[in-house]
């Protein structure tokens, strides 16, 4: 029974410092990266989650961000965040470092993960976002 408080102490002390952490690196994913991850497929299958009215709708968008199809791409690919303006909404190549792929993991982000309040992009849905970064964020 001893053992049992020294085991908590050093659960203490192993965990200093650690809580305050955030993770800064959604990851990349790995491997080889999907040719049919298209801006074409972005916007129809993620866009209309971001783009309702009171979010990222061309009516008082947030963040002045408007992700109708029409006008994503020149509003995030290279653009400076607001939140974090050391990181670019869409760096393309670069998915660990596109504020907006950190955004929809809720990962290393300043506020809400995105959508706000859910309900959150599926795994498919990040790994097309993702991987269409990999491939440099065409606009195709």
């Amino acid at each position: 029974m001893r053992a049992r408080p020294f085991f908590l102490l050093f659960l203490l002390f192993a965990s200093c410092g650690k809580l305050n952490e955030i993770p800064t690196d959604p990851g990349d994913g790995g491997g080889a990266v999907d040719p049919t991850a298209t801006f074409t497929r972005v916007k129809s299958e993620v866009l209309p989650a971001c783009s309702a009215v009171g979010c990222h709708g061309s009516i008082a968008p947030q963040q002045n961000m408007v992700l109708t199809a029409d006008r994503a791409y020149e509003n995030i690919v290279s653009v400076a965040s607001v939140e974090n303006p050391s990181l670019n909404r869409i760096a393309p190549g670069d998915p660990a470092n596109s504020y907006l792929y950190r955004k929809i993991n809720g990962v290393g982000i300043t506020g809400d993960r995105m959508p706000q309040g859910g309900p959150f992009l599926s795994g498919a849905q990040i790994a097309l976002v993702r991987d269409w970064i990999r491939r440099g964020a065409p606009n195709d």
